[in-house]
Parts: structure tokens; C-alpha cells; sequence
């Protein structure tokens, strides 16, 4: 299996994790609700997650017309799980065409952008957004129980 389709496999394990994760909230509208110092919705991190990964890899090296929003990703609130769980469902069809046209010799390039004041090899910088994506979907989960 070649390294873009390993990459691919965690980030597809990980997309389910999030959608069971999401199908938890009930009620659903808890979806959208923060409490205490949390101030991030496990809505408002899923659109985030997706927003960032179909940026990242679905656009940039996916070459998906898809333009990124940022701060809609935090201000865009209560629409159901049905459309979470579509945006997710885009979200993996963008990354699967990305990983597919992406070559081992492709992961060994510089990012096509500077991120974070830094020029990143692909394969460390899509790690660093599987990373990203983990720590969310462990502030999901944490928020989950908490609500």
C-alpha cells in the first residue's frame, strides 16, 4: 500500500470515529451548545475540521474548487446532524481524490504554501493536519461528556 493510501486509511478511520461521536449528542441540538470555559460547539469544530482538511488537501493538493471560510467555521450555528454528517461525507470524497492523485514522490515535496511561518514537506504537513484533526475530535468527545 502506497504511503498517500496508509494516510488515507487513518484519516478515513478517524472520519467515522467523528461522525459516531457526533450521533451521540442527544439531544441534537447539544451539537451546538459550549459550557464553562469551552468556547468551541462540537458543531462549530466539525465545520472547522472539514473547512481546514478540504482547504488543505482538497483544494490545494486535491485541486477541489472548494474556498475556505474560516471564521464562518466558528459563527455558523444550528443546523442539524444531517448536514454535519453530508459536510463530512464531502469532506472524505475530497480527500479521497487528493490522496489518489498523490504520489509517494508527491508527499516528498514542500507544501505547495508556507503554514505557519513554515515551509513543510506534504507528508509531515498532512500529518500535522491528522494531528489537528485528532485534537478536535478529542475536545468533541471531552465536550459530549461534559454536556
Amino acid at each position: 500500500m502506497s504511503r498517500s493510501a496508509e494516510l488515507l486509511f487513518l484519516f478515513k478511520r478517524d472520519f467515522e470515529l467523528l461522525r459516531k461521536e457526533l450521533k451521540q449528542f442527544s439531544p441534537e441540538e447539544k451539537l451546538w451548545q459550549v459550557t464553562g470555559s469551552i468556547t468551541n460547539s462540537a458543531g462549530n469544530l466539525t465545520l472547522h475540521l472539514c473547512g481546514n482538511l478540504r482547504h488543505y488537501i482538497g483544494a490545494i493538493l486535491g485541486g477541489s474548487s472548494y474556498v475556505r471560510n474560516r471564521e464562518a467555521e466558528f459563527s455558523i450555528t444550528n443546523f442539524p446532524l444531517s448536514i454535519l454528517l453530508q459536510l463530512i461525507d464531502e469532506t472524505e470524497r475530497e480527500l479521497e481524490y487528493a490522496f489518489q492523485k498523490l504520489s509517494n514522490a508527491g508527499l516528498e515535496k514542500v507544501f505547495p504554501l508556507e503554514v505557519l511561518n513554515r515551509k513543510w514537506i506534504t507528508e509531515t504537513f498532512i500529518i500535522h493536519l491528522y494531528g489537528h484533526f485528532n485534537y478536535h475530535l478529542g475536545q468533541i468527545n471531552y465536550l459530549r461528556r461534559v454536556l
